[in-house]
């Protein structure tokens, strides 16, 4: 569960690095978001997620 919880945090540091560090343009992104069409936002999200579980993968079977 610690584990669960370090990445759960990890990802929060990630994420909030732009906001901290560029808040201005985050504001301007966030303000383009909605007028990017849905299919941008879904491969968008999947190549998320398919990065996300080759990292995973990676974690796992090559470096553990």
């Amino acid at each position: 569960m610690d584990y669960f919880l370090s990445v759960i945090g990890l990802v929060l540091v990630i994420e909030g690095i732009p906001y901290f560090a560029f808040p201005d343009k985050m504001k301007s992104f966030l303000e383009k978001l909605p007028l990017l069409p849905n299919s941008s936002l879904r491969a968008f999200g999947m190549g998320a997620i398919i990065t996300g579980l080759v990292l995973i993968y990676i974690a796992k079977k090559v470096l553990g």
